[in-house]
């Protein structure tokens, strides 16, 4: 069904319709994207004497949009070149250029009267069966399609991204009574399975979901903050990760959006709900004063450099973020903020349990909490059926939306429903009928648990709990594990049994899965399991936010404070190499499933698969150079295997600038920023796989394991299959290196670490250019790493990243 649409338009080309445009081209589609014809010429369009006929000033407005979409930061793009897959024109010449779309996207400024003129024009040129959908916000998705054909009304709908596009997973779709039922699925599958969205049909009600209930809590807790005279960085400390939410927390996020931005979403909002009986809450002044003058003042927050927060420069030369005093309006340094009650709930898992203890305390960061989560829950509740008939609708939007862990309903279940609901009454805030009715028909929570995971849902047509729908095409390891799937684990890692005969090792260290001794005996062990006959193929993955942020430096660093260290860490990096061996010339598909940091050695774990089946958001490098190591699990072996590889069907090739490449690429320490740019790096090869949705990552990596073996898959032959230049290419590199000091882009002991990679990627001293075997250069990164880590300069560079996050130079 998603092979329906391959080519997209957008019309449009603001902050959100240009970054729709390059989500869809980073999804592989050529995308017409269109503005409006510029109505006055700015000064420098009179200077060089053009006129409003001038095509440079016709396609002004969608040039600079797309211009600004390249630019912005994080990157709209997955790979800048991407941007060439756009087309841009106007929306008075270029109409006609909508005649081959298959999905055509509205996306300007919020107006029914233009989205409905726009939307006549639109149907005089679409191709006959093109769906057409409308990104707006606040007016109604029925009203946009007025005046048109009864073909056009049933390929017609909302389709409601969230800021930005290429980051955020939820996507509402909002049909109309007209839509027809097969461009509904379409839609909804093509954004799943595409996009990579999380997918949440809505009803045609103002803000639908994510901004109804956004905008009413986040005025509500904008309210109580000026009310109760809570400052910047106490609320941030309190509403992040702590309670499930991101890093950004409330006041940092506002930063991040813009305070006019933020303004807009929600100015249209009351108006549009006559009969909520909390939108009085839109009109409290007790925020809007603050935030007011903010604008006035130019204060938006990131993009201006100043808001809630802004950047200075510390005494010693330190970049720091000073809060605002809202009182003062003046911006102070950095406080350490303490609560009693986060002092308690720190390190409580679940989440659940964690926000129980919060939300039950009564000191400062207790009673903010419950009178914010309170309303929220509470509020959430009274919208359904209204703009939802399915509560966990609600949930998934808010954690989709929002990026946080658990929607409203699901922190409802963790506190206790009954308990709540008493709670809140007890103060006087209402709680919805049909949450009552649940209640007292015997039913204590929302969702319908099995070993502590949701399965069903309380509905409130049938008054009975009713199977939570199933995606096949997911694959959740903590479902696995319920059902008695785990076949042996440790504090590190699991192996799980994932059915058809594929297993899947999974790490799970708290360092963002840090390699450590623990994940390598796991790794023997499932390697030894994938060798029994009803196996097939193992995939290595997890749920976690990282693949593997490489290896565990601080044991590293405690080892250094023994005697045998060199002993120690030869043995260890020795293991790895070994264990990387196997999983590369297993008999059996090997395919790792990477998302997020996948840095140093897992990077290193997943190019020893057969395959790699990576998440957009795959951030891959090998960055021990900046630790002052070399990789030494075998990073550099395989970038130059897979560098030098088609030089054997090649002939008067020369290797050095390849080489020279992929020395600047380790020594550097790149990092991709998409899993797009890991290719063109060389840590993906062009067999591997990159997929969009995260919650779809395992699943398909198990299939690609699957088509492998139904391929017949047959691991690589042993043979001398890494090609090195030996010591006239080393010689080149060390020029190069001599002219990184000479221009102060390396310190000398960057130069001690450079030599080291220099000498392994040529492969040492060898009188010309030959293929080695793969241990050749294995046992060249070992020594080096052992070398290396022996090296104090090497060890203060490794106890200054765990001290501080960050490497030092020295």
């Amino acid at each position: 069904m998603t092979d329906l649409i391959t080519r997209a338009a957008v019309i449009g080309a603001g902050t959100m319709g240009a970054a729709i445009a390059a989500h869809l081209a980073n999804a592989g589609f050529p995308v017409v994207l269109l503005d409006a014809v510029p109505a006055t010429l700015t000064p420098d369009e009179e200077k060089r004497g053009l006129t409003l006929k001038h095509p440079a000033v016709r396609n002004r407005l969608v040039r600079a949009g797309l211009e600004r979409c390249v630019k912005a930061s994080p990157a709209n793009f997955a790979l800048p070149e991407f941007a060439e897959r756009i087309v841009t024109g106007n929306t008075e010449d270029d109409m006609g250029k909508l005649s081959d779309a298959d999905w055509i996207i509205e996306a300007i400024f919020e107006n029914l009267d233009a989205k409905q003129a726009l939307m006549a024009r639109v149907e005089a040129v679409k191709k006959p069966g093109a769906i057409v959908s409308s990104n707006t916000s606040g007016i109604p998705i029925g009203k946009i399609a007025e005046g048109r054909s009864a073909e056009f009304k049933q390929r017609f709908l909302g389709t409601h991204f969230f800021n930005p596009p290429r980051y955020l997973k939820l996507l509402e779709v909002i049909p109309t009574p007209d839509t027809a039922p097969e461009v509904l699925a379409t839609i909804k599958a093509f954004g799943a399975q595409v996009l990579g969205k999380g997918v949440v049909i809505c009803k045609d009600t103002p803000n639908f979901i994510g901004n109804r209930i956004g905008s009413l809590s986040g005025a509500f807790t904008s309210n109580y903050i000026a009310k109760h005279g809570y400052g910047v960085e106490e609320v941030d400390a309190i509403t992040g990760p702590l309670i499930g939410n991101p890093k950004t927390a409330t006041f940092r996020l506002l930063d991040l959006v813009g305070l006019d931005v933020a303004a807009a979403v929600g100015g249209n909002l009351y108006d549009l709900i006559p009969n909520d009986e909390s939108r009085e809450i839109m009109r409290d002044t007790s925020s809007r004063e603050l935030r007011a003058e903010m604008v006035k003042r130019g204060w938006l927050g990131n993009k201006s450099r100043q808001g809630f927060y802004k950047e200075v420069k510390s005494a010693d030369g330190k970049r720091e973020y000073w809060a605002l005093d809202t009182a003062t309006m003046e911006y102070k340094a950095p406080q350490k903020i303490r609560f009693e009650s986060v002092g308690k709930a720190m390190g409580i898992e679940p989440l659940g349990a964690r926000l129980k203890v919060l939300l039950s305390s009564d000191d400062r960061a207790g009673k903010f909490l419950w009178d914010t989560m309170s309303f929220s829950m509470a509020y959430a509740a009274r919208r359904v059926p209204e703009i939802a008939d399915e509560f966990y609708q609600i949930d998934n939007a808010m954690k989709w939306g929002y990026q946080r862990q658990m929607g409203p309903f699901e922190i409802w279940d963790a506190l206790g429903v009954a308990e709540t609901a008493a709670r809140m009454e007890a103060q006087d805030i209402a709680v919805a009928p049909w949450v009552k009715e649940m209640l007292a028909a015997g039913y204590p929570s929302f969702y319908r648990y099995a070993n502590g995971l949701p399965t069903g849902y309380y509905d409130l047509r049938t008054k009975k709990y009713q199977p939570l729908p199933a995606d096949p095409g997911i694959v959740t390891l903590g479902a696995l594990k319920a059902q008695g799937k785990e076949l042996k684990a440790n504090e590190s890692a699991s192996l799980i049994d994932m059915g058809d005969g594929v297993l899947c090792l999974e790490f799970h260290t708290k360092t963002m899965n840090a390699i450590d001794q623990n994940i390598m005996e796991m790794m023997g062990a499932a390697l030894d399991e994938l060798g029994k006959p009803q196996y097939a193929g193992m995939v290595i993955g997890s749920e976690g936010e990282a693949f593997s942020a490489g290896a565990n430096v601080g044991g590293m660093a405690m080892g250094a404070q023994d005697g045998n260290m060199a002993e120690q860490v030869g043995k260890a990096v020795k293991t790895l190499q070994d264990l990387l061996m196997r999983v590369r010339y297993s008999p059996k598909p090997v395919v790792a499933a990477t998302a997020g940091m996948s840095l140093g050695g897992g990077a290193e774990v997943a190019m020893a698969c057969a395959r790699i089946v990576a998440h957009l958001e795959t951030y891959m490098g090998l960055v021990e150079t900046g630790l002052g190591l070399v990789p030494g699990g075998g990073g550099v072996k395989e970038m130059l295997r897979r560098t030098m590889a088609p030089m054997k069907f090649a002939n008067g090739v020369n290797p050095q600038p390849f080489v020279g490449k992929l020395f600047q690429t380790i020594a550097q320490a790149k990092v991709s920023a998409s899993a797009f740019e890991a290719r063109a790096n060389g840590f993906l090869t062009d067999s591997d796989r990159i997929v969009f949705g995260r919650d779809r990552l395992l699943g398909e990596a198990k299939r690609e394991v699957l088509k492998l073996v139904g391929d017949g898959y047959r691991p690589p032959l042993k043979d001398k299959n890494v090609y090195v230049t030996g010591r006239d290419g080393l010689a080149t590199l060390k020029v190069a290196i001599f002219g990184m000091r000479g221009g102060n882009y390396a310190t000398e002991y960057d130069t001690v670490v450079a030599k080291h990679l220099a000498n392994i990627i040529c492969g040492g001293d060898l009188s010309s250019g030959q293929w080695v075997p793969e241990q050749y250069i294995l046992d060249l990164e070992r020594e080096a790493f052992v070398a290396l880590v022996q090296q104090p300069k090497t060890m203060e560079r490794i106890w200054a990243f765990l001290q501080t996050g960050r490497p030092v130079r020295n």
